[in-house]
């Protein structure tokens, strides 16, 4: 036991009044601008923005053609490639064979070229281990190799740590603590992981002294050690019939990797031979290396993926050696845009901008998604046009407040406090007092029409009025005309498939097609088609509706078509009513999970013994009493006791914002 450390206290103090600051004041400018059920933070917002402008980059982005040129040659009976790598003494750099024609110009060089072994250069290459894990890199590696998302992740991490039963009817925690941004371990893991290495894999897997690792990440409060077994000794096999499938495959994660950190580094031989003709107007480069000590990767690598291509072995060459020449062959290739963020990528750029906390990246990633700002597709994100407009918006009218360093730095202060090196209430008050007044002149001057996502396609050649598409609280749209003109503007929705950004002219000239009006059906109803938030469909008579088939494109559908569909639905009602006892106002009706008997107010099962179609009047209201009531929301009597109150709030926000501040 130990006193309380008031400068933490106070660290914790200012940080939760700053998140609350941020979040319970612009969340609802958001709600006003943009629409309704959106959030801000102060960190959701800067990761929000890094999703928007990446994929703003990859839209941006123009590949650019480039070629190489690869030779598969032998030697000694043994078949190995090499790239081409200078021309008449000069090193070809990425795009110097820039089309087709420079690229078969190189190759028929070198399909020419009398090949000789100029030179054998062989190096050791030293790989060594890869530090514990933190909260990050554990979230990183599990969404690499494992699949799991940072939420399943710290949940299983969670499961982990508080325990499972071994056999004695107690828990024993089987890993350290899971939040943590410290890459150190404790004097007795350290002992504990070497007794386990030198018992597994012998003493001449370990270095001659403990390897420690020193913590490199922006505003790191290392408060706890890195993730780590609680006890080495516990190998991942002995757990397999007591943990789970996903608890065993994270634990078997962090064990391996911990024990990997304490072994000695791998070894690799490197072999690199320059190959070309006698006056240096080719020369090609061909490189090998094979793993001679495997070291820690006997248990544990943490890029597979590359190390795949570690082990690549070329013949004993010497120079002057000739290699027989068996193809050449040049290869188109294009650059391609950056990435997508995926949760690990996005995780390990937060960190490195020292933006967050280690038990705050699960949550916020989650947020993104709940919040519909972002799509996860193939383990990358999306943003969604909604995530783009809150982006922008915030972008251009707070920017100070969703830019990369001033919420890093903001990290920095609010560590500053738990180390006693700054006052808390001045720095909430520093940051507040200007950011109450952006927000007050922003809520003041800004429209929802300016808060909008807005590009314009051209004019619509009918009326010459400005067609627009747009992102409004139910989502993107395309409007004809503008909100000062005389007549109203016309708006049509987006289709799901249709993307903001490359929506044209013609098809939004398409969407304003609709409603369209088929005519009239036999019992004289008005028959038009349009799209509605469910899919196309056809309405007829006041408030009549039927669904188009799926693929069916309302701007196509004919008049005779929609008729069809009518009778078909038609037929569908009155085959739905099997009893109709109009004058008491009760039914009985075919329903989804069989005949009921019904009043509007009640439903009622007919007994599986008794015919629907028998049943009389009298039987149908004793089932209707017998039935249970329907349960109501009430919701009427909450709105009329929330209008008073509504003239009592202004003294209430006063002293909130006193005791704020």
């Amino acid at each position: 036991p130990r006193d309380l450390d008031a400068a933490l206290v106070d660290a914790f103090q200012s940080r939760k009044a700053i998140d609350y600051l941020v979040g319970f004041n612009l969340s609802p400018l958001l709600w006003r601008k943009i629409a309704p059920r959106l959030s801000a933070g102060r960190v959701q917002s800067p990761a929000l923005r890094m999703l928007v402008e990446r994929e703003e980059e990859i839209e941006k982005f123009e590949p650019r053609e480039y070629w190489t040129v690869t030779a598969q040659l032998r030697h000694r009976d043994q078949e190995f490639p090499a790239r081409l790598h200078a021309l008449d003494g000069v090193r070809l750099k990425k795009f110097d064979l820039a089309d087709e024609a420079a690229a078969h110009a190189a190759r028929d060089r070198v399909r020419a070229a009398a090949l000789k072994v100029r030179g054998v250069e062989r190096k050791e290459r030293i790989r060594r281990p890869a530090p514990p894990f933190t909260t990050s890199t554990l979230q990183q590696e599990a969404s690499r190799k494992l699949h799991f998302s940072a939420r399943k992740t710290m949940q299983i991490a969670q499961q982990l740590y508080e325990g499972v039963d071994l056999g004695s009817g107690e828990a024993a925690g089987l890993i350290t603590y899971m939040r943590t941004d410290s890459v150190t371990l404790s004097a007795g893991a350290l002992e504990n992981l070497r007794e386990a290495i030198a018992g597994k894999y012998g003493a001449k897997m370990l270095p001659d002294a403990a390897v420690r690792y020193k913590t490199k990440t922006r505003n790191a409060q290392e408060a706890h050690e890195a993730i780590r077994p609680t006890d080495a000794a516990r190998a991942p096999d002995s757990l397999r019939g007591v943990l789970a499938g996903d608890q065993h495959r994270l634990y078997d994660l962090v064990w391996k990797r911990a024990m990997a950190c304490q072994m000695i580094p791998a070894v690799l031989d490197q072999v690199t031979a320059t190959i070309g003709d006698a006056d240096g107007g080719v020369e090609l480069r061909a490189t090998g290396s094979h793993v001679r000590v495997p070291g820690f990767m006997t248990v544990y690598i943490e890029d597979e993926e590359k190390s795949r291509g570690d082990e690549r072995f070329l013949p004993d060459m010497r120079a002057g050696d000739a290699p027989a020449l068996d193809a050449a062959e040049a290869q188109q290739h294009f650059t391609e845009p950056p990435p997508r963020y995926t949760e690990a990528s996005l995780v390990k750029t937060l960190e490195e901008y020292g933006i967050g906390r280690p038990s705050t990246y699960a949550s916020i990633l989650s947020t993104l998604v709940a919040r519909d700002y972002a799509e996860l597709e193939s383990r990358a994100f999306h943003p969604t046009m909604l995530g783009r407009a809150v982006s922008t918006f915030l972008s251009a009218h707070f920017t100070q407040y969703v830019d990369y360093e001033f919420t890093a730095n903001m990290e920095g202060s609010l560590d500053a406090v738990a180390q006693g090196r700054q006052q808390w209430v001045p720095l909430v008050d520093g940051f507040w007092k200007p950011f109450a007044q952006r927000l007050q002149e922003k809520s003041e001057t800004i429209s929802r029409q300016d808060a909008q996502m807005m590009r314009e396609l051209g004019a619509d050649p009918k009326t010459g009025k400005t067609v627009s598409v747009r992102v409004g609280r139910y989502g993107p749209f395309v409007q004809l005309g503008a909100g000062e003109d005389e007549e109203k503007p016309k708006f049509a929705s987006l289709h799901k498939d249709q993307d903001f950004a490359r929506v044209t002219l013609e098809d939004a000239l398409k969407l304003l097609q609709l409603p369209r009006a088929l005519g009239t059906g036999d019992d004289g109803e008005t028959i038009e088609v349009n799209r509605g938030r469910f899919g196309p469909y056809v309405r007829y008579g006041p408030r009549k509706y039927v669904s188009l088939a799926d693929g069916e494109d309302p701007l196509m559908v004919t008049l005779e078509r929609a008729q069809e569909l009518i009778a078909e639905h038609k037929e569908r009602e009155a085959n739905r009513i099997i009893q109709d006892y109009s004058d008491a106002g009760i039914q009985v009706l075919n329903g989804r999970y069989g005949p009921y008997v019904t009043d509007g107010e009640k439903n009622a099962r007919v007994p599986k013994e008794r015919e629907p179609a028998e049943l009389t009047l009298k039987e149908c209201r004793e089932l209707l009493e017998k039935a249970p009531a329907r349960k109501r929301k009430k919701r009427a009597p909450a709105k009329k006791k929330r209008a008073p109150a509504k003239k009592k709030r202004a003294p209430a926000k006063k002293k909130r914002a006193a005791r704020a501040t």
